[in-house]
């Protein structure tokens, strides 16, 4: 410090007074105050942090750091250690890395990093209209555009005097220059020349081998308060001020600063999340109008009125649902659940079901618009995959031995041979497809459950029913017992599953060698996307198309495995599509808060344990690097993650949604929430992220778009199959006994009946003390005295086909609406399509007037260094052939 100093008053005189007292201030602010984003010098600004534990006894980690560092020296990065000594634990050492503007430019250019040459000057002409009204969500101009906006162009270090460069150290943002020496850290070997190993190259394999403990960017303030360091922008307190906190929910986001900080890939996932968001609110204000429908249509429904009627279901007497422990059973037992059915089963659930076929066309369309106005914003319309794929994974480079000719760069590179590619690819299959099984073997497996423990419910209540379950016994049947119970299974299992898979899913993709980035997390998605499909909609796939269709009736009832004493379920009068609604809401609700629980509060309790001995140090002592090295690590994956549990989510509201109205109501609650908590972890409880580029969400547009597609189909099965909507209108307009309009008599023709001496041989005594030798079940079934008796009617094939019908005229209806709402919006709006076509105009008149200016330049100095004559004036060149093809 002493030293500094000196040099410092030494040169004093070659510098004006308010620099040197800026200097000299930051000079003694970073030596004695250690929340600083500066080396010890106050000048050079900290990009990287790589954090060590020295193991006296290891002498090959001691050695790989001695020379990775040399490297990083090597290729111009500059190094500071701070010793353990000064740490908390007295063990960790931190290495802090600067880049200097000569590596920052090297690598700007490579990258083809975009930077700022003039400031926009196209007038911004959208007006909102009624403006004053979004007054109350919005957030002050400073957090909201905290830059101005520029034309921006490929950084180029030859031109480096186009460029707006006022300050060398502040012309590349904090996120862009992590993000270029995250890029060196990524490649730089831990070899020595002498030894070829390409292997040993790179910090995630450091990482890896426990050569070093952490790689982070620091943040640059704390989250609390702003730094006390003048020249420390502390974005991280303005994310959380006006962002990260809970009662910040009704505001709008931050996206610019958002993707300042952090990047453009996290920017455009929170741009995302808030988007569906706002989408969700339709969804849920017309799929509250449908549940207040049926609700309000309650005392309307006269098939539970039959039901729960003791002249009519109660003289029903309803034919065993299982073989051993059930016993006959009157239809009014059921009342509760006819009335709770009819709360989403009605004729808003059609209604709901096409307009959601239409939401979800029309929140992709919107979202395209709105994604292709941010990479104007965020100079992203040039950015293209090709740019990625110039950026090979290190792990690509470094396992794949064979070269070959690059015929577009004429330069050879790394390749994985056809046999290696295709034997890797056909293993990883194979792994998915195994885990798929284990999924369907576990559904199986639940589905036992079911019938196996239905017969022990139905025992219980009928045993217990004048004693200790005297208070739940109306409102508990044996049917919502065995849901529930198998529900809350499936959920289990599915959790369990899940953190298994996750795991495996990471090691085969890490298999196959992705050639790039994009590549590798695409394969990711498509794998875990695959398993998670199957192990959440599995068991909503069972209850909503499968339960209750395979059956048979009395006397020739179908079991599962064939020959085993496991009948299949049936559904109850009211119809299963209670049950779906009760298997929805607890997978869909019990993950929204088993996940918001893992995000927000693992992490929190991971980092106060973490950081229990640092929280008793003066906050002077508590240095930057060691308060960031204390939070979690945000990970490579960690978006990909949060993309995974909003994807899963949009299937459940969108797949299923005919049967649950009120899920878009859920979602948009949850989502609400989600938001802020994903906003607070990553400010709060997270390593900054390095900083990375998208210009889209990835491979989760497509899904999306195959999602929406299967949920038209799937919702119009679920309104044909799945609710009674289509039998009550077969018997309204084709088989009612009576000339009114209305629904009188269907449960008593819904029924078919069953002699019960075809079942036995000798009557056995029924507790129904009634001499009955009838039964009745859920079925269109003639008559045990007809010549076709137990045969399927001719009203069954009149409501089968009713089914088809309307299936297929949904389908076409909803995706004729679908195609013609995507063919009328365009992706790109006009006023974004004409200012790129400007921008681009623009951008190159100016570099066309900087190549003339610099040639003039060089012409007249070569001029007046040949002759002393007057030096011709360089014509003016025509920007017509030059501008032309732009325009």
């Amino acid at each position: 410090m002493p030293l500094v100093t000196q040099t410092i008053l030494q040169s004093k005189n070659s510098i004006t007074d308010s620099l040197f007292t800026t200097i000299l201030s930051r000079i003694f602010y970073c030596y004695y105050c250690k929340d600083s984003v500066f080396f010890r010098d106050g000048v050079r600004r900290i990009d990287f942090v790589l954090s060590y534990i020295d193991d006296k006894d290891d002498q090959r980690k001691q050695e790989r750091r001695r020379v990775y560092e040399s490297n990083l020296q090597k290729v111009g990065l500059e190094l500071e250690t701070e010793d353990k000594t000064e740490s908390e634990d007295g063990k960790t050492y931190f290495v802090k890395i600067h880049a200097p503007w000569e590596v920052l430019a090297t690598y700007a250019d490579v990258l083809k990093i975009k930077v700022p040459f003039k400031v926009n000057d196209i007038p911004d002409n959208s007006e909102i209209p009624m403006n004053w009204l979004s007054t109350p969500f919005r957030l002050p101009g400073h957090i909201m555009n905290p830059e101005p906006d520029y034309f921006t162009a490929p950084f180029n270090k030859s031109k480096s005097d186009f460029f707006l460069i006022e300050d060398k150290e502040t012309f590349f943002p904090p996120s862009t220059r992590n993000r270029i020496v995250y890029y060196i850290l990524a490649r730089c070997p831990y070899f020595k020349d002498e030894c070829g190993d390409r292997d040993k190259k790179g910090i995630k394999r450091l990482l890896n081998n426990g050569t070093y403990t952490a790689a982070f960017p620091l943040h640059d303030s704390r989250y609390w308060t702003k730094s006390k360091d003048p020249n420390c922008e502390s974005e991280r307190f303005s994310l959380y001020k006006y962002w990260a906190k809970f009662f910040c929910f009704f505001k709008e986001q931050p996206l610019n600063l958002v993707r300042k900080y952090y990047g453009e890939k996290i920017g455009i996932y929170f741009a995302w999340l808030g988007f569906y968001t706002e989408m969700l609110f339709f969804a849920a204000v017309v799929g509250t109008i449908c549940f207040v429908y049926g609700f309000l249509t309650y005392d309307d429904n006269e098939w539970s009125k039959e039901i729960c009627s003791e002249e009519i279901g109660g003289n029903i007497v309803m034919c065993p649902l299982c073989d051993q422990k059930c016993t006959y059973w009157r239809l009014n037992i059921t009342c509760n659940s006819s009335w709770q059915s009819h709360l989403f089963d009605n004729v808003a659930t059609v209604f709901f079901a096409i307009f959601m076929g239409i939401w979800v066309t029309l929140f992709l369309e919107f979202w395209k618009r709105r994604q292709a106005r941010l990479e104007y914003e965020w100079d992203l319309v040039d950015f293209e995959e090709e740019q990625q794929q110039l950026q090979l994974r290190p792990e690509y480079e470094t396992k794949c031995t064979n070269r070959k000719l690059n015929r577009i760069t004429q330069e050879m590179e790394p390749y994985l041979p056809i046999t290696s590619k295709c034997a890797r690819i056909c293993l990883s299959g194979a792994t998915v497809l195994l885990w798929i099984s284990l999924i369907i073997a576990c559904i199986i497996g639940v589905i036992a459950y079911r019938l196996a423990v239905y017969a022990s419910f139905a025992s219980i209540m009928k045993n217990n029913t004048a004693t200790n379950l005297d208070v739940v016994a109306p409102y508990v049947t044996p049917q919502l017992a065995t849901s529930v119970t198998a529900s809350c299974i499936n959920f289990v299992i599915i959790m369990i599953l899940n953190l298994l898979y996750e795991r495996v899913a990471i090691k085969i993709t890490d298999m196959e060698i992705p050639k790039t980035h994009v590549e590798y997390e695409n394969k990711l998605t498509v794998k875990m996307f695959l398993f998670q499909f199957v192990n959440y909609y599995s068991s909503c796939f069972y209850v909503a198309f499968f339960k209750g269709k395979f059956v048979g009736y009395p006397g020739n009832y179908t079991y599962m495995f064939g020959s085993s004493k496991l009948r299949n379920e049936e559904c109850e009068p009211g119809g299963c599509l209670i049950e779906l609604t009760t298997q929805l809401v607890i997978v869909m609700t019990g993950k929204q808060v088993w996940g918001n629980i893992q995000e927000a509060l693992v992490p929190w309790l991971m980092n106060w344990w973490g950081s229990r001995k640092a929280r008793s140090h003066p906050e002077s002592l508590y240095s930057r690097w060691e308060q960031d090295y204390d939070l979690q690590g945000f990970g490579q994956l960690g978006l990909f993650y949060e993309y995974l549990e909003m994807v899963i989510q949009f299937g459940f509201i969108t797949l299923f949604v005919a049967s649950f109205p009120l899920a878009p109501l859920l979602a948009l609650i949850n989502n609400i929430i989600e938001v802020r908590v994903d906003a607070w972890k990553l400010t709060t409880q997270f390593r900054r992220p390095v900083a990375a580029k998208a210009h889209s969400i990835g491979a989760w547009e497509e899904i999306l778009g195959g999602m929406a597609v299967l949920s038209v189909v799937t919702n119009a099965f679920i309104v044909a199959f799945t609710s009674d909507m289509i039998p009550r209108l077969v018997y309204m307009y084709a088989y009612r006994t009576h000339d009114e309009l209305n629904m009188k008599g269907y449960i008593n023709n819904s029924l078919s009946v069953f002699n019960i001496s075809h079942l036995f041989k000798n009557l056995q005594e029924i507790k129904i003390r009634d001499v009955l030798l009838l039964c009745r079940y859920r079925d269109y079934r003639y008559p045990p005295d007809d010549k076709k008796r137990y045969e399927h009617n001719m009203q069954f094939w009149h409501i089968l086909a009713a089914k088809l019908a309307f299936i297929i005229i949904m389908e076409h209806v909803v995706f004729m609406v679908k195609f013609f709402v995507a063919w009328m919006i365009p992706d790109v709006p006009s006023d974004v399509r004409a200012r790129v076509k400007r921008e681009r105009y623009l951008v190159q008149e100016y570099l066309h007037n900087y190549e003339v200016e610099k040639l003039k330049i060089q012409l007249s100095q070569n001029s007046n260094s040949d002759c002393t004559c007057t030096p011709m004036i360089y014509p003016s060149l025509s920007k017509h052939e030059v501008l032309s093809e732009c325009l």
